[in-house]
């Protein structure tokens, strides 16, 4: 289906002269010639399958300049991803096989398939056990040969095909680079490319009567726990490691105590196991005090910030085994001096949770928590907890007041969780289970989180769906396809165990599935009928959340362990919730394998909605506009679920902004077939960031949105169910000219608003003359978002224009305006 995309292109000449120079020169082609199949030994295959041609198997010509045509899919990222010793034939009809060595010994191989050697099918993984179910005994061995391309002796297999297939692999070659050409098109070329450019006329005039409705839930957001996205930031807990959970298998260099210190003598502090507050939170720490005197210290996540006068929620659980004792809970400032303090007392010898309330007298941003024991004895502490009164919505175990609203100020459709590749887990045993993230805070069971660090799971699965409905967003749950992410190291001592070539194994997948639809459940559930919907009862959400979607896999490899296990979960999920609109998986890319793979599966099984992702450069996106205006309307509907312009050093700037307000005006003109779109990521902590651009960065103190914010922004607060054609016309001809300038024009039938977007990503103004049937004089509201593309601090800027049925208005260079205009047509369709 939408492979056409890209290979109808094949067909295209790049110039009319080197068309017509193909032309005179066809009667002199060859029959056939000699193809060399290789990989190149200097980086272990990591580059992929490459070619070469002869016309007599002497002198050798290399295809792309060494581009690869597939490469292998198996191993963690790209240092085990490893091609070697491909050897590639062709069966009977007519089908290419390659074979290669995952590790050199022998022993472990992949195979994939391909019709023309440029679309290639899934890969799979066997030993050397398995060999004859993958390939026919006659076609191993075969023989190796030595040739020199572009002055390095390289090897692999030779044989003799007719020269239009190789023909057509130096086409696709050629075509490819002038794709990387368009896409890495930047304004910093601007200067150049559109010297002499004048201001730009453009008329554009409204088709009311061809409105088609879109989907009314386009703009929403994408929560992954990446760059201390929950812990450390939406989640508004300020102590760090306050379950003593924190490992080695964390971060190398990370213990039971990190973030803890004792200060002071008299005291020895020791982490037990013996006599846990739950088996979910093994760790807990022992205070032994023989003579008052000692402190243990919380520094938070790089300092706890505390305001005059807020209260500050503090408990701990504690037990002592002999007589009671007392401590002195306080804040203290960078300095030393006390903001705050109270005594609670540890009396029992069972577990028992103590609180106070901390108010303190003065401002902080590097305060400590600080637990002084006041009598000699053993106190022994867990889920020791300090969280302010002030959370969004006043939420107890809520979310960071100001982080959270900048979210609502978005005003998503729907709000996607936990990822990302937190989802899938680096490994089986990291697959996110929900089930661990629910239920009171001390039973929750953390885990170790992909990005390098920490999750507590006090950001859960319950917390999530009460945001959603603060929000007014619909939740968008997404789940592990039974198998984890694609570059998931390999288990040292088991063969094909690691990777997306793992699942979870077959006969655990029922009690999986179920733990699938035990989260339908829980979010839908009648309390009085499933013990999952009575916990979100008890948890003091006896109404269910409505939940609509659920995600089922994560930009995986389309494997045969991929297929088995998602079939399997969307056939149970179809049968007993036929309600619930699940939505799958086409892989990591916008092309490609397991793109094709995964629209085939998703249209043999009639999935209705699958998730595409693609971080790409703003030239893409410029040169990409009709990506869905060519998506067949009778298969699945689209979620974008992760996207982002990107440039070298990947800044969060005008230029990426615009590139991609840009594209969502065609998403927009194509909201029949993309039902939802997320950028990502979605939060960076400052000092803790692992990927960039991020939409909105933050440290203790602040919350920093972005230039791409505030498109998202505009497009979030300005969204509508109803897209209006619109016929333009443009003065200039260039195509680069005119692919930088976008509309679209939509209806919101909650209100009857019309808006207007306009984007202009050229160095000059653009003047337009808008037309619009039936548009009664009135005054509308004009956004803003401008200025030089590398920009990194703008904001919209907020005016009133003058409308009518026939209006003006000049859009600055480098810019997005939103004009929403309020209902006063007089045929309001």
């Amino acid at each position: 289906m939408n492979g056409l995309k890209l290979w109808a292109a094949l067909g295209f000449c790049l110039c009319a002269s080197s068309a017509a120079a193909h032309v005179e020169d066809v009667m002199n082609e060859p029959d056939s010639v000699y193809l060399f199949s290789y990989a190149t030994v200097s980086d272990d295959g990591r580059s992929g399958l490459k070619f070469a041609w002869s016309p007599d198997g002497n002198k050798w010509f290399g295809i792309g300049n060494g581009y690869g045509y597939v490469k292998c899919d198996y191993g963690a990222w790209g240092a085990e991803k490893r091609m070697l010793k491909p050897e590639l034939r062709r069966d009977e009809n007519g089908v290419w096989h390659c074979i290669w060595q995952l590790n050199g010994n022998g022993k472990e191989f992949a195979h994939a398939a391909s019709e023309d050697l440029m679309k290639w099918k899934r890969q799979s993984y066997f030993t050397d056990k398995q060999f004859a179910t993958y390939v026919p005994e006659e076609w191993i061995q075969y023989p190796a040969q030595s040739v020199l391309i572009d002055g390095a002796q390289e090897h692999g297999t030779v044989q003799k095909i007719a020269w239009n297939e190789v023909n057509r692999l130096i086409q696709f070659a050629d075509y490819r680079v002038y794709k990387a050409q368009l896409h890495d098109e930047r304004t910093e070329q601007d200067a150049q490319r559109f010297a002499g450019l004048n201001t730009v006329n453009m008329t554009l005039t409204a088709c009311p009567d061809s409105a088609k409705n879109i989907s009314d839930k386009l703009i929403g957001i994408f929560f992954e726990d990446i760059n201390y996205g929950a812990d450390g930031g939406l989640y508004a807990e300020l102590i760090q490691n306050r379950d003593f959970e924190y490992s080695l298998n964390d971060r190398q260099e990370w213990n039971s105590t990190y973030a803890w210190t004792l200060k002071g003598e008299g005291t020895r502090m020791a982490v037990e196991t013996a006599e846990p507050l739950h088996a979910n939170n093994p760790h807990y720490v022992v205070l032994d005090t023989k003579t008052p005197g000692a402190s243990l210290i919380n520094s938070g996540f790089d300092g706890i910030v505390v305001r005059k006068g807020e209260k500050y929620d503090f408990s701990v659980f504690a037990r002592t085994p002999g007589k009671s004792g007392k401590i002195r809970v306080s804040l203290q400032d960078g300095k030393g001096n006390e903001l705050a303090s109270e005594v609670v007392t540890v009396a029992s010898r069972n577990w028992k949770k103590q609180t106070a309330v901390l108010i303190p007298q003065a401002d902080a941003d590097d305060a400590v928590l600080v637990l002084s024991p006041q009598k000699q004895g053993k106190y022994v502490l867990d889920m020791i907890s300090l969280f302010p009164q002030h959370t969004f919505k006043g939420r107890k175990n809520g979310l960071r007041a100001d982080l959270a609203q900048t979210l609502a100020d978005l005003h998503p459709r729907f709000v996607r969780f936990p990822g990302g590749c937190v989802a899938h887990g680096n490994g089986i045993d990291n697959i996110y289970r929900w089930k661990n993230s629910i239920g009171p805070l001390e039973t929750r069971k953390p885990m170790r989180n992909l990005w390098g660090y920490h999750q507590t799971m006090g950001l859960g699965y319950y917390e999530y769906f009460q945001f959603c409905e603060d929000i007014g967003a619909e939740p968008l749950p997404v789940l592990a396809a039974g198998v984890p992410c694609q570059n998931s190291a390999c288990i040292p001592g088991k063969l094909l165990s690691g990777g997306q070539q793992g699942g979870i194994p077959m006969e655990e997948m029922d009690e999986y599935v179920q733990d699938i639809l035990d989260l339908i459940a829980y979010a839908n559930g009648d309390p009085k009928q499933n013990k999952w919907a009575k916990m979100r009862a008890e948890a003091g959400h006896p109404k269910p959340f409505n939940l609509k979607y659920i995600g089922i896999g994560n930009e995986d490899l389309i494997t045969d362990v991929f297929e088995e296990r998602f079939t399997m979960i969307y056939k149970a999920i179809k049968a007993q919730h036929p309600e619930i609109t699940v939505i799958g998986t086409v892989g990591p890319f916008y092309e490609g394998t397991d793109y094709e793979e995964g629209w085939e599966l998703a249209t043999r099984l009639n999935v209705p909605m699958v998730d595409e992702h693609y971080y790409n450069t703003p030239g893409w996106f410029i040169n990409n506009q009709d990506y869905y205006d060519r998506y067949d309307r009778s298969k699945s509907k689209v979620y974008l679920g992760e996207y982002a312009a990107h440039l070298p050093g990947r800044p969060n700037n005008i230029e990426t902004a615009l590139a991609e307000a840009l594209y969502l005006t065609a998403v927009e003109r194509n909201g029949d077939v993309v039902s939802m779109t997320s950028y990502a990521p979605l939060l960076a902590k400052e000092g803790h960031t692992q990927w960039n651009p991020d939409l909105i960065y933050f440290n203790n103190k602040e919350v920093k949105p972005t230039v791409g914010y505030y498109t998202q922004q505009l497009f979030g607060q300005n969204s509508g169910d109803t897209y209006i054609p619109t016929e333009r016309k443009v003065d200039n001809t260039r195509m680069d000219v005119q692919k930088r300038i976008a509309s679209s024009v939509i209806r919101d039938s909650r209100t009857g608003d019309l808006i207007v977007k306009l984007v202009n990503l050229l160095p000059v103004s653009v003047k337009t003359a808008v037309e619009f049937p039936g548009l009664a004089n009135s005054s509308a509201v004009l956004h803003v978002l401008s200025g030089k593309p590398a920009d990194q601090h703008v904001k919209p800027q907020e005016s009133t224009i003058n409308v009518s049925e026939k209006f003006d208005y000049e859009m600055p260079a480098y810019s997005l305006s939103v004009i929403r205009i309020p209902s006063q047509l007089k045929n309001n369709r």
